[in-house]
């Protein structure tokens, strides 16, 4: 409790932690992305340098040891986009599980009121949505929250804080209590003018709505939240902690809430060790005695809004035009290409507007023939999409389908009908307008939604609005000449990545080639039942024939297909796919193509099987792209042994001479220096795969490397050494209290941190500081000297405050 004579103070810090979905939307999953390199994908490596970390910040002492390691979400208030967590779920489950976890603990801490706040769904910009979005943009972000979080959110971010009065009555019509704004976006106060950032921040106030209706809006310090934005606030922990401070005035007598907004990834993403600094000021300001964290949730319920604010509508946090950012060329963008416009925005927004606006009339029309109301059924759809178990579909349809016994096909079309819905939410992504370039990642995302949606419509309404949407998106011009336009970029990037089930048939038989096919029973969102599979080979040419059923997990769309492929060599593969003739027609066809396989007589094998497919025909090409990478890295494995044994050789008969070299500081030719990093780097690789390390050996070969003057792929080797060392820690974390265990750990640990690699430590570091504030007092008290020694000594090695 701070001292009675000094006015209450409280802080609280927001993170908006976000990533655009970039699920192939045929796929449901994200394909490689190579400007995330190393990482799979921009998800993964943005949850690697920020989501990760901060569920486990280091807190360092003046030694540079870490004397805490904390989960800054359990003392912040953050959100999370529901298409984020949907993809962190399945592959980040242990920041998922901490994420979920902080929020639990912050209720505990903060008079029960978690700090998590609900999201509008797939960050939509909501005033330029029709009302009926914005109802389900809210719905289907409070369902999420409820499925993740188990209980009702208080507060709901708003994509970009873009706001109107019609969102805000649609947030309180559905329970939501507060929104978090920028100063810049309220117009008055009690009547009096507030605009340009007069409003004083560290209150909460109360936006009457229509109907008698209100909710309570926070608007956030804006010169604090720029300096940690964009000005390196967080260079420095404790200068980050005094700028919070000093935001509280000494002069007001009534509490006051210091607070600030900004994305989330500013904390580890935008800005390297952010993190840290985060968990750094938030020690400090705990620790001072003067000020009381909280969320707003908290601090509403303390202190309610005794002052009416008017919103100033049809404005946002990152866009200084309103929402031109995100509809018109109103000047906002990343500041790098001042030659390029954005005129495009415009044009882009109207396209998915008609798109949006067409389907609409034929989704209700048709829908209105299988579910008892579409719009709601739409806005119930979220529980589908969180659960596509049989029994989650067969609940949905009990609650929404006119009759209770339906045909397959017809309830196959009510999931088409659903998921076209889906898409035409996911299609209006807000980073689809944001940055500068038509053909963006971002925005070539978007119209793969567009794309999906034009697909949908023509299986369900028998008509193509394909043509007349590429005329509008024609309109959209590229700054990229060789881009020209946006129905070009839809030609190029979009139709391409057009996915059916025999383009998705195509893929499974030509992966069968390469990898068992009986391991092949899903493939992304689809799942494969062969029938039957049969393999020849001759040489190294290979022809594989067979049937299976394909079945979406999505819109349950199933067939059966028959498929074939021959490998006629390496990457060179010439797959078929079309429907199954009858048992009778598939043997006819097989047989007439294995005639000429086994002949053999290759292109006359080839010209049978693209007429036994009838022309619709696959090659490597075709491929998804991961898989298609992995069957390229599987093809080049042999290459590159070959060339690393013949590069092993030349290094070998001229290692002596390098060294000598090295000494006299000669000039190694760069061919020679070349045969010597392949050789050194398999050498390394092969030394620290070994069960056990030579450190001997591995002294010797990095010292041959800086002879060399090399350039190692550090990184690769370092996950090598890391995987290793983990798998020997296991069995000390499986049993902590076991000396053996934890010695075996101890000397790993020792050799690995002797070589000079950069070793990256943070999940042994985690689970160590774990022990350490629970078995390692607990072997204190038991009087195990030799355990706690032993320990101590891990803890240095890894840098460890005991």
């Amino acid at each position: 409790m701070a001292d009675a004579t000094v006015p209450l103070r409280y802080l609280c810090i927001h993170g908006h932690f976000y990533q655009p979905p970039r699920e192939n939307p045929w796929l449901e999953a994200i394909e490689v992305q190579d400007s995330a390199s190393p990482y799979h994908d921009w998800n993964e490596r943005v949850t690697a340098e920020c989501y990760a970390p901060n569920t486990a910040a280091r807190i360092l002492d003046a030694d540079h040891r870490i004397a805490k390691i904390v989960n800054n979400y359990a003392s912040i208030s953050f959100n999370f986009g529901p298409t984020l967590l949907a993809w962190m779920q399945h592959h980040a489950p242990e920041a998922y599980r901490e994420i979920l976890a902080a929020d639990r603990a912050s209720a505990q801490r903060f008079s029960g009121h978690g700090s998590a706040l609900a999201q509008c769904y797939n960050h939509m910009i909501m005033p330029l949505a029709n009302a009926r979005d914005k109802r389900t943009q809210v719905r289907w972000g409070i369902e999420d929250f409820r499925h993740r979080f188990g209980r009702e959110p208080e507060g709901m971010w708003l994509p970009e804080t873009a706001v109107d009065l019609e969102t805000l009555a649609i947030l309180a019509e559905n329970g939501i209590k507060y929104t978090i704004l920028a100063p810049s976006q309220a117009a008055s106060v009690d009547g009096e003018d507030a605009s340009g950032e007069q409003i004083d921040p560290t209150r909460a106030y109360r936006q009457n709505l229509p109907g008698g209706r209100s909710i309570s809006i926070f608007f956030y310090d804006g010169p604090v939240a720029r300096s940690v934005a964009f000005e390196k606030l967080l260079s420095n922990g404790e200068r980050f902690a005094s700028r919070l401070l000093d935001i509280f005035s000494a002069e007001r007598t009534e509490p006051q809430l210091a607070h600030i907004a900004t994305d989330g990834e500013t904390y580890g993403h935008h800005h390297a060790h952010g993190d840290m600094a985060l968990a750094y000021a938030l020690e400090q300001i705990q620790s001072n005695g003067l000020t009381k964290l909280t969320n707003y949730g908290e601090f509403l319920e303390l202190h309610p809004p005794a002052h009416e604010v008017e919103i100033l509508e049809n404005t946002a946090w990152s866009c200084i035009h309103g929402v031109g950012r995100w509809s018109l060329n109103c000047g906002c963008n990343s500041g790098g290409r001042p030659a390029w416009n954005q005129e495009w925005r415009a044009a882009l927004r109207q396209a998915l507007d008609w798109l949006r606006d067409e389907i609409a009339t034929r989704y209700e029309a048709t829908a209105a023939g299988y579910l008892k109301d579409p719009w709601a059924a739409r806005d119930d759809y979220i529980h589908v999409i969180l659960d596509r178990s049989a029994e989650s579909q067969d609940r949905f349809a009990a609650r929404h389908l006119r009759r209770k016994h339906v045909q397959r096909a017809d309830r196959i079309k009510v999931w088409k009908l659903l998921e076209l819905q889906r898409n035409a939410m996911l299609m209006y992504t807000s980073c689809g307008w944001f940055f500068d370039e038509l053909s963006g990642l971002e925005t070539v995302q978007i119209m793969q939604y567009a794309g999906r949606v034009v697909q949908l419509a023509e299986e369900l309404f028998g008509e193509s609005l394909e043509p007349r949407f590429l005329e509008r998106l024609a309109e959209a011009k590229s700054n990229i000449p060789e881009h020209r336009d946006g129905a070009r970029i839809y030609e190029r990037f979009v139709r391409p990545a057009r996915v059916d089930l025999h383009k998705l048939a195509a893929h499974y038989a030509l992966s069968s080639v390469f990898f068992a096919h009986e391991d092949i029973d899903r493939v992304y969102c689809y799942s494969v039942e062969s029938k039957d599979y049969r393999l020849k080979r001759s040489g190294k040419m290979r022809l594989a024939f067979g049937k299976a059923r394909f079945t979406s997990e999505i819109t349950q769309e199933s067939e059966l297909l028959m498929t074939g492929v021959i490998q006629s060599g390496d990457h060179n593969l010439h797959g078929g796919v079309g429907t199954f003739p009858g048992d009778e027609a598939y043997h006819r066809l097989a047989r007439t193509v294995r005639e000429a396989f086994v002949h053999p007589y290759l292109p006359e094998a080839i010209r049978r099987l693209e007429q036994a497919f009838q022309g619709h025909t696959y090659s490597l090409k075709d491929m998804f792209r991961d898989e298609q990478r992995r069957i390229v890295d599987q093809l080049i494995e042999s290459k590159r042994e070959e060339a690393a044994a013949s590069y092993g050789r030349i290094y070998e008969s001229n290692a002596p001479l390098l060294r000598f070299m090295s000494e006299c500081y000669i000039p190694i030719p760069k061919d020679l220096k070349a045969a010597a990093e392949v050789a050194l780097t398999g050498l390394l690789r092969t030394a620290l795969e070994a069960s056990e390390l030579n450190l001997s050996l591995l002294r010797t070969l990095f010292d041959d490397v800086r002879a060399a003057g090399v350039t190692l792929d550090t990184a690769a080797l370092e996950k090598i050494l890391r995987r290793n060392l983990e798998q020997d820690c296991e069995s000390f974390f499986d049993a902590p209290r076991d000396l053996e265990s934890l010695s075996k750990c101890r000397a790993s640990m020792e050799a690995a941190t002797s070589l000079p690699l950069p070793l990256v430590l943070w999940s042994i570091q985690n689970r160590c500081y774990a022990l350490l504030e629970t078995v390692y007092p607990e072997m204190q008290d038991r009087g195990d000297t030799e355990w706690a020694a032993e320990f101590e000594r891990l803890a240095t090695l890894l840098a460890l405050r005991v």
